[in-house]
């Protein structure tokens, strides 16, 4: 099992997910209930699962493609280490990732 770390926007509340090599980072936002949308269901199409990486994780993660840049460029209050939880394919390699929800993070499927 892979550990992920999903840290609250304020940073007061963290989320222990066990993850599967191969899935997405999106996968299990959701299935643990994190406040990611994932409008477009991982398809590179919205920036609705937006997570900022974890400085010292950043490094671990593979580049992300332009396409992953052009639609960061449409989320709100990006940082140097924001990604898209759908573009990261979970490995052994990544155990112990730390990501925080950003603020402005939307989750219209919870209403």
């Amino acid at each position: 099992m892979i550990k992920v770390a999903f840290l609250s926007s304020d940073g007061a509340r963290t989320d222990i997910a066990d993850a599967e090599e191969g899935q997405s980072l999106l996968e299990v936002a959701q299935a643990y209930g994190q406040p990611l949308e994932g409008t477009c269901e991982g398809q590179m199409a919205c920036s609705t699962c937006h997570v900022i990486v974890d400085p010292a994780d950043f490094p671990r993660l593979p580049p992300a493609s332009e396409d992953e840049e052009d639609m960061l460029d449409l989320a709100a209050a990006t940082t140097r280490t924001s990604r898209l939880a759908c573009q990261i394919t979970l490995t052994a390699e990544l155990d112990g990732l730390k990501v925080r929800i950003p603020g402005e993070s939307r989750n219209m499927q919870g209403l």
